[in-house]
């Protein structure tokens, strides 16, 4: 290793961990008497918000919470919830936000495995605690201290009918515990654990995301930069906090001294209210939300004063949804990410030139994932088997990975899983995508979620798109229902918008006549979308459903080949044709090419 140059002295003049601390530190100075948070009546200034913080952190100190200890919390979009965010890491702790949606059994079950010292609960959710705490005596010798987050406007879901097992406390007479004068504790290590985030359950169960005070520094200012924040800005909370630390825009928000207008439940009324309201600039959601917004009735919407800028994520919103946003004044911008890169990892950055290109062609660009954003290093698209980067031409698939500074520290105990999503050096997304001439990528589908009919590879993202332009559907999923002859085959569930009718064979055909007819549904079932708390389709749920539905094609024989054969490809060919050109369902012996080769084999053996 090199020599250092020669008069270089690292010390506390010139380095100091970085740590999103320092923006709540500075803009209670800079914008000390401006607004940081509003809900309804109840308003913080700059000032105040880090007197409360710094309290709370005392508070915490002062109950025995120690650096490196996990302090959890379950409420929606409130003021104490973005408080959390500050006063925890500020006594050194570990904050583990958990979803609103979850039972007690899985609360339980994060409890001790986070080994939380303390909850944060808020009261409309306190039944759910004290069935998880019921569990956990049974498990463990001392139960977390529990502080109950008391909201006028919400009925507590208190069911206390039996002697208490667990110590509670009221979060502002707690917070009125905390002194002002308390010793902030900053991380003497940038790479210390600011927070522990348990995925959203989406394709797998949860697993216990480690993030740093460096990555959460660094994703912070990225994510204020993608969302062209400049200073000021009023952002309205849409995106759960507890989903990424509401990808990183807690932290961002306070950056650039903006005010946050919290919202605890997610209506269109809520969201047109609030932004004529406050004259909001910004604010985030899943396409659930953007779909939610251009579905309202007149009696929810109201004229916005200006431009909004939506930053969306998840699955890639439909042309038809971006064009009746931007009809209505907002701006979309498309990011993607998971829980492991701190939420948004990319952003489609757009072009001036692109402007004068026609709606579609805008809105094709528009759903793309593009490039990471300046805290990340790089995102590739590479097979996943040898590495390799995959050809710049928007059709050849690959795994979408990531390397840099705000990929995730690991999974809490779990070296294993931890080893084998960083296999290679690159974190390994499970998603699929393609990487266009300019450098885009775009995804294609989870590894999951990618159906494989005959020999072909039909990315249920596409057949989405095309089901969302129907007339009548205002949600749509689709997975792939088993088939004793294709393999699989598309089955779309979808959710009718209101006072609208329409039939199984009219939605198959409108499907057949706007995409190639084998990526077409052959199965639709009109039904409510099992969404996670973040607005995501669970797709599994939908999996399991097609799955007890059984195979639509009739029971044929085996001849008992490889997919890798000749013949077997040769085969897949020929049906496709009957099909596609003449328009005939095969019914003749097919070799099963499907049984007995793994999915991945499945995916780089077929040609998309």
């Amino acid at each position: 290793m090199k020599k250092p140059m020669e008069g270089m002295v690292r010390c506390s003049a010139n380095y100091v961990p970085l740590s999103p601390i320092s923006f709540l530190e500075r803009s209670a100075v800079v914008y000390g008497e401006r607004l940081s948070i509003v809900y309804g009546d109840v308003s913080y200034t700059w000032r105040q918000t880090r007197e409360r913080c710094v309290r709370l952190a005392s508070a915490l100190s002062q109950s025995g919470v120690s650096r490196g200890d996990v302090v959890a919390a379950i409420a929606p979009n409130i003021p104490a919830m973005y408080e959390l965010h500050f006063g925890v890491p500020m006594a050194g702790a570990v904050l583990c936000t958990l979803n609103i949606r979850y039972d007690s059994t899985t609360v339980s079950v994060l409890l001790r495995h986070s080994e939380a010292k303390v909850i944060f609960i808020d009261s409309q959710f306190l039944s759910v605690v004290e069935g998880a705490f019921k569990i956990l005596s049974k498990q463990v010798s001392k139960l977390p201290l529990l502080i109950l987050v008391s909201d006028p406007n919400q009925p507590s879901s208190c069911t206390k009918n039996s002697p208490s097992i667990y110590q509670e406390s009221e979060y502002e007479s707690f917070l009125a515990l905390g002194k002002l004068n308390f010793e902030v504790r900053r991380p003497e290590d940038e790479w210390e654990p600011i927070s522990l985030n348990y995925t959203s359950g989406t394709t797998s169960s949860p697993k216990g995301v480690i993030y740093s005070h460096r990555g959460a520094y660094l994703n912070s200012l990225a994510a204020a930069l993608l969302n062209d924040m400049r200073s000021m800005p009023v952002y309205l909370w849409c995106v759960p906090m507890f989903h990424c630390n509401g990808w990183c825009l807690t932290w961002a928000i306070a950056a650039q001294g903006g005010t946050n207008v919290c919202l605890r439940n997610v209506t269109a009324k809520g969201i047109f209210d609030n932004i004529c309201r406050h004259r909001v600039s910004h604010m985030g959601g899943a396409p659930t939300v953007l779909n939610m917004i251009i579905n309202a009735g007149e009696a929810d919407r109201s004229p916005l004063s200006g431009k909004v800028a939506v930053m969306t994520g998840g699955a890639p919103p439909p042309s038809e949804v971006l064009f009746r946003m931007e009809a209505l004044g907002f701006d979309v911008t498309h990011s993607y990410g998971l829980t492991e890169t701190y939420g948004p990892g990319t952003v489609c950055t757009w072009k001036p030139e692109w402007n004068v290109l026609p709606p579609d062609a805008r809105a094709k660009i528009k759903a793309r994932q593009g490039l990471h954003h300046l805290g990340l290093e790089e995102v590739d698209i590479k097979n996943p088997r040898t590495m390799e980067s995959v050809p710049g031409d928007g059709k050849t698939m690959g795994e979408v990975m990531f390397r840099g500074n705000t990929v995730m520290n690991g999974y809490l105990r779990d070296v294993k899983a931890t080893k084998v999503a960083f296999d290679g050096g690159w974190f390994r997304s499970g998603d699929l995508g393609v990487r266009h001439k300019d450098g885009y990528i775009e995804l294609k589908d989870r590894a999951k979620d990618i159906i494989i009919s005959g020999g072909e590879n039909i990315s249920t993202i596409e057949v989405e798109s095309v089901l969302f332009s129907h007339p009548a559907i205002l949600e749509a999923a689709v997975v792939g229902r088993p088939d004793k002859y294709w393999g699989e085959t598309p089955c779309a569930f979808v959710k009718l918008k209101e006072g609208f009718t329409t039939s199984e064979e009219d939605i198959i055909k409108y499907c057949r006549d706007h995409m190639p007819h084998y990526m077409a549904p052959r199965t639709v079932v009109f039904a409510e979308l099992p969404k996670t708390s973040t607005g995501k389709t669970q797709k599994f749920v939908l999996r399991e459903k097609a799955k007890a539905m059984g195979s639509i094609s009739k029971t044929i024989t085996s001849a008992g080949a490889s997919l890798r054969t000749p013949v077997n490809v040769l085969a897949a060919v020929i049906h496709r044709f009957e099909l596609e050109i003449l328009g005939t369902e095969p019914v003749e012996e097919v070799i099963p090419w499907l049984y007995g080769v793994t999915r991945m084999d499945r995916l780089l053996i077929v040609a998309p």
